[in-house]
């Protein structure tokens, strides 16, 4: 007999365009192993993700810059077609802000945890994030937000350079101006100049100290919070590889045992009340030995499958079990297992691993997306390099865009294009069918 109920389906809904986003393959392979049929609402055309057997349905998403109400509208209609309530998992953070605002709207077709409906809003925005971290006591990066371009030079000269900037909502930045969500910052006149691109941002600045990247530094959380609060499933995991190099999505991750994050990720959990997958992303101070909090993301992170027990429970099926009342079994932690996510590091598949490894697109009981994730992942290549060697778009090349003299480098990657809601007096936004574009680190 099956743990699951398998009458209930799960949607995964993904705003973001990115074709290459591995953790949605991670879900439906997850769920459609436990037998539960699972149906995607995303833009999947150009992804290895249709190619999967465990996938029951694919349906059309809501357009680039569809408001709040256009996306309740596709998971009504997604509903319709399906004709039985169905669990709800948001796969990046524009979804995540999305279903939290119509959570009430959504219940009647869709099982959602019970989370109150700004808090979502609250950890992704990264200038509210510092708040929180303020609220808690948790340690984060000194960080500024400043009111104009003096002050952001100003700003820069009080946290010293190199710094951090970032945009606190980075899935409104806009594609194809040459702006990321966050870069490395090397002088004053750098940082004034992004302020001035704020409009075109869509968010506030933050400048933020710079804490160097370092072996044993970069670390993540995933985990899931069940009704009563309690974390389950997950763990904590070191990356040990990122693309870029020292910043951004994990390449190669492999589940550490750290009881300092463990117990930070627990009581940051506990005492924002949350309830659903979260995925943490912190960095430990050289200096001080602290671990600060950069990320907190309200859904699952793409490398969620790493960590999955001896009884087979990750964060997703746990959200499944505990939505449709089914008890979560007790497993082992299985911690050396690394991931690796094979277009980013192929040559760490040559290395051993004996605690075990999960792959991003290649599984053995599902061949079709590992295949695939080449033919395509080559052609995504071969774009690139041909719009690098006529210089177009800016994005490729790395440009800073007007007035930046190519000097403002993007170290982290955006997110997800958000609800029209969110980009009002925004200019007009396309999504960005990038490699980079990733839904999670």
């Amino acid at each position: 007999m099956s743990l699951f109920d398998t009458r209930v389906p799960a949607v995964l809904l993904r705003i973001d365009r990115n074709p290459f986003h591995h953790g949605t393959l991670g879900a439906v392979r997850s769920l459609g192993r436990a037998g539960v049929d699972v149906h995607v609402v995303a833009d999947c055309d150009r992804s290895p993700v249709r190619a999967s057997r465990y996938l029951s349905g694919l349906h059309t998403p809501p357009p680039p810059g569809a408001s709040t109400a256009d996306i309740v509208g596709v998971l009504r209609r997604v509903a319709a077609r399906i004709a039985r309530p169905a669990v709800l998992v948001p796969m990046d953070d524009a979804s995540a802000l999305a279903v939290g605002r119509t959570r009430l709207e959504l219940a009647p077709w869709y099982l959602l945890p019970d989370l109150p409906a700004t808090l979502p809003e609250r950890v992704a925005d990264k200038a509210e994030l510092v708040g929180v971290c303020a609220s808690l006591d948790i340690p984060h990066p000194q960080t500024l937000v400043p009111d104009g371009p003096v002050e952001a030079a100003r700003a820069a000269s009080l946290l010293g350079l190199p710094l951090v900037a970032k945009w606190s909502r980075p899935w409104l930045v806009p594609s194809g101006g040459g702006l990321r969500s966050t870069v490395l910052v090397r002088s004053a006149r750098e940082a004034g100049e992004l302020y001035r691109r704020a409009e075109e941002a869509g968010s506030r600045l933050l400048l933020q100290a710079f804490l160097p990247p370092g072996p044993d530094r970069d670390w993540f959380f995933h985990g899931y919070a069940d009704r009563f609060g309690t974390v389950r499933a997950g763990g904590p995991g070191r990356k040990t590889l990122a693309r870029p190099r020292g910043a951004g999505l994990t390449a190669v991750g492999r589940w550490t045992p750290n009881p300092q994050v463990q117990a930070l990720a627990e009581r940051i959990a506990g005492e924002l009340g949350y309830r659903g997958v979260f995925d943490l992303d912190f960095r430990r101070c050289g200096t001080t030995g602290r671990y600060h909090l950069l990320d907190f993301n309200p859904r699952p992170g793409a490398q969620f499958r790493l960590f999955t027990d001896t009884a087979g429970l990750d964060v997703v099926r746990a959200l499944h079990l505990d939505l449709t009342d089914r008890p979560l079994p007790v497993g082992a932690p299985r911690p050396g297992r690394t991931f690796v996510v094979e277009n980013y590091a192929p040559l760490h598949l040559l290395r051993p691993a004996p605690d075990g490894r999960e792959l991003a697109w290649h599984a053995a009981d599902d061949r079709a997306p590992g295949r695939a994730l080449w033919t395509l992942w080559g052609r995504h290549v071969t774009t690139r390099l041909l719009h690098r060697l006529h210089g177009l778009p800016r994005l490729c090349r790395g440009d800073g865009g007007p007035g930046s003299g190519g000097q403002v480098r993007a170290r982290v990657v955006r997110q997800a294009t958000a609800p029209a809601d969110d980009r009002a007096g925004c200019s007009d936004r396309s999504d960005r069918p990038d490699d980079e574009k990733a839904g999670s680190r």
